[in-house]
């Protein structure tokens, strides 16, 4: 009796700091998979092309000096010392000058966006500390103004989406004007209905084409690429990677130069603003995959003990629908009631919830040293943890959730 009372009271505990462990070592090793995935795809596709280049490569020397009677160790030399000069931004063919002011305008925005195409480096010592100081203020502020972007392009999206959305139920008979005018102070707030984060990153991913397609139309007039090879361009710098093998704007004169580089630069930062974003709620909708996988395990294995301890049916054990889970709540990361169609984040808690707040993170450091590690309330809404962006919408969504 006592074990019917005790599982009867307590419907499949959680472990919270179990499961936040588990969706790390899950996250973990998936990551892990999918480098080793695109480790063997890449050098399946690349490494032949190496081999085939080098035995060019050695071929062209043998020819150079047998023709020209060179001794292969000075041309050796030659080349080493073109390298160091490469570095240095020498190159055969006439660039742009790399430390006139533009040239380190340009050179300073790659640092604060964190692309760092790696074309212009610092070669002096004084250079490399100023650098060091430079770019910790400077990638902050560019983070934090990355965050503030975020939240005004997710505010914009909603009011469309909102619009669209009471446009449709106007036209299917509903009465939407008359529960405006019973409820007037719901006409600012974003609270009520809850756009879908999916139709969130149907849109920033189309913005993120859009922003590309014509950014490589400009890019393979201007600089004689190949349209993929602007393509391939456009998301290395957008999304910050910069390898620097293509680098746009680097020739010493171009038709119209001016309003090339004006658009370049505007090109680059609206290519960066749009992917950062989309990275963002991409990363949500795989924190929620993966909150929703170790929710299946997690209520699977404690359905086995409680089977073999109790005589309880096996469906009393998992969540069961309740007031709060039709209203829009999250177990185990699993979407139920009206969130089954994507409205997992109201865009209200979505846009608060990017708000960079020093008193947030001073209270957890505060804790963390003091206490221990802060209470996780991820059983109750399937959020918690994070870094950056991440982190500070999470803990927005924790916060909201227990209001609540």
């Amino acid at each position: 009796m006592a074990q019917r009372r005790a599982a009867g009271s307590c419907c499949c505990p959680r472990a919270p700091v179990n499961e936040d462990n588990a969706r790390f070592c899950l996250l973990a090793g998936l990551i892990l998979l999918y480098l080793l995935c695109g480790a063997a795809i890449f050098s399946a596709l690349e490494h032949p092309f190496e081999l085939r280049a080098r035995h060019l490569w050695k071929q062209q020397l043998d020819n150079f000096t047998q023709r020209y009677r060179v001794n292969l160790g000075a041309l050796h030399t030659l080349l080493r010392q073109y390298e160091e000069a490469n570095g240095a931004g020498i190159r055969v063919d006439t660039l742009r000058p790399r430390w006139d002011f533009s040239g380190a305008f340009y050179f300073v925005g790659t640092v604060v966006s964190t692309i760092g195409f790696g074309m212009t480096t610092p070669a002096t010592i004084a250079g490399k500390i100023f650098l060091i100081f430079y770019g910790l203020i400077g990638c902050a502020a560019t983070i934090l103004f990355f965050n503030l972007f975020l939240e005004r392009i997710i505010t914009m999206l909603a009011y469309i989406m909102r619009w669209c959305h009471e446009r449709r139920l106007k036209c299917a008979g509903v009465g939407v004007v008359a529960s405006r005018e019973e409820s007037s102070s719901e006409d600012d707030s974003l609270e009520g209905w809850k756009p879908s984060v999916y139709y969130v990153m149907l849109i920033l991913g189309v913005a993120s084409i859009v922003i590309a397609c014509s950014a490589s139309t400009l890019y393979s007039s201007m600089e004689n690429w190949s349209y993929v090879d602007s393509l391939y361009f456009c998301f290395v710098a957008f999304s910050t990677i910069g390898f620097g093998d293509l680098v746009s704007s680097q020739r010493q004169q171009y038709e119209s130069q001016e309003a090339y580089r004006l658009g370049n630069c505007l090109f680059i930062l609206m290519g960066v603003c749009c992917i950062y974003s989309l990275f963002n709620v991409i990363s949500i909708i795989i924190k929620q995959t993966l909150n929703w996988i170790v929710g299946k395990f997690v209520c699977h294995g404690r359905q086995k003990r409680f089977k073999r301890n109790t005589v309880q049916p096996i469906s009393s054990h998992c969540p069961r629908k309740t007031p709060e889970t039709e209203a829009g709540a999250v177990n185990d990361g699993v979407n139920v009631g009206r969130r089954l169609s994507g409205e997992m984040i109201s865009v209200n808690e979505f846009m608060v919830s990017n708000k960079v707040s020093l008193a947030l993170l001073q209270k957890q450091l505060s804790e963390t040293a003091h206490q221990g590690p802060r209470q996780s309330y991820g059983h109750h809404n399937g959020f918690s943890g994070g870094v950056g962006a991440l982190a500070i919408m999470n803990n927005r969504l924790q916060e909201t959730s227990v209001d609540r």
